[in-house]
């Protein structure tokens, strides 16, 4: 690595990721590594972009930030727009940023799409955003089910289609609105030119059922700590059922709960359930026969295993 103050030659530089389904310990092995090995974090979770979310996006802990630094955490408010470009533009300045301080960067989260226009290089479509067609095709999904826009965009761009859950209402609205834009499929437009950094990318998993309940008691611990305040503080605040921000996990089943949709234990059992079948879709970005994932089993492999493998990789 450089020397202090030195500016990496990105070819060299070494970058971390740390990859795998939400609940199975990224943050907390991430910390422990930057406390081990001068690194620093930069985060690839969606919803950890948002100030004022704090439990139910289960953000890294004040005394956790305090050990390690941390970095993408806290940047927009609920009702600004925050694009993937956006997101991909920000890492590449703060790993770079990291490098030059001669400190490891270690890019951690679960949001598939973020990890992975970091790491492979996308090359993403510059398409303003079309509210009037976001809009009707909302109105269309929330009127037809989200299976009529899937099946849309299946017909205009299907290999986008088979990359993109049917329930991610917003990807789905957005890939159809850059066809409709530039009548291309968003699929040949996103070409790849990976970032010259030489990259280790670590994989946590555990048994699945293992970790439904541990996902089942972060929740339980989630309403605890204040969620359901949260959103009804963020509510107040006038930030709209509607957002994007707000359709995430916790919030959106919240908000089915302060409309008088759901009762409480109604949502809560959603939002557990619905955390499960979100981690089946992130085992389709992290797949487990990916031979360029290092996994390892966190109930079988202890922290020293994987700080071994970071180290032997710093060093090569």
């Amino acid at each position: 690595m450089p020397s202090r103050g030195e500016k990496s030659e990105r070819g060299s530089s070494p970058l971390v990721a740390i990859v795998g389904p939400t609940g199975v310990g990224k943050t907390r092995l991430a910390v422990a590594l930057g406390q081990t090995l001068r690194g620093e974090i930069i985060s690839a979770d969606s919803r950890q972009i948002y100030q004022g979310m704090h439990i139910g996006t289960d953000k890294p802990t004040v005394e956790q930030r305090k050990l390690v630094p941390h970095h993408l955490i806290e940047i927009v408010a609920p009702d600004r727009e925050f694009t993937l470009a956006q997101y991909q533009e920000m890492a590449y300045e703060a790993i770079d940023d990291v490098l030059t301080r001669n400190r490891v960067p270690f890019l951690v989260g679960g949001t598939g799409l973020y990890i992975r226009a970091v790491l492979e290089g996308f090359t993403i479509p510059r398409v303003e955003p079309d509210h009037l067609l976001r809009a009707q095709l909302l109105q269309r999904a929330q009127g037809e089910g989200h299976q009529a826009l899937h099946t849309r965009l299946e017909e205009v761009d299907p290999a986008a289609a088979a990359s993109i859950d049917p329930h991610n209402v917003r990807r789905v609205i957005r890939a159809l609105e850059v066809y409709e834009a530039l009548k291309q499929p968003i699929s040949l437009l996103q070409k790849r030119k990976p970032p010259p950094y030489r990259v280790l990318k670590i994989g946590l998993t555990m048994d699945r059922e293992k970790l439904y309940r541990r996902i089942d008691e972060r929740v339980d611990s989630m309403m605890e700590r204040g969620l359901l305040a949260e959103v009804q503080d963020l509510v107040a605040e006038g930030y709209d059922y509607d957002l994007p921000s707000m359709s995430g996990l916790g919030y959106r089943q919240i908000g089915m709960c302060l409309r008088g949709e759901v009762d409480l234990p109604t949502a809560i059992r959603k939002i557990k359930s619905e955390t499960h079948r979100f981690v089946r879709q992130q085992y389709k970005w992290f797949r487990l026969d990916d031979e360029t994932i290092r996994w390892f089993d966190v109930g079988d492999d202890g922290y020293e295993v994987i700080e071994q493998a970071v180290v032997a990789f710093l060093v090569e």
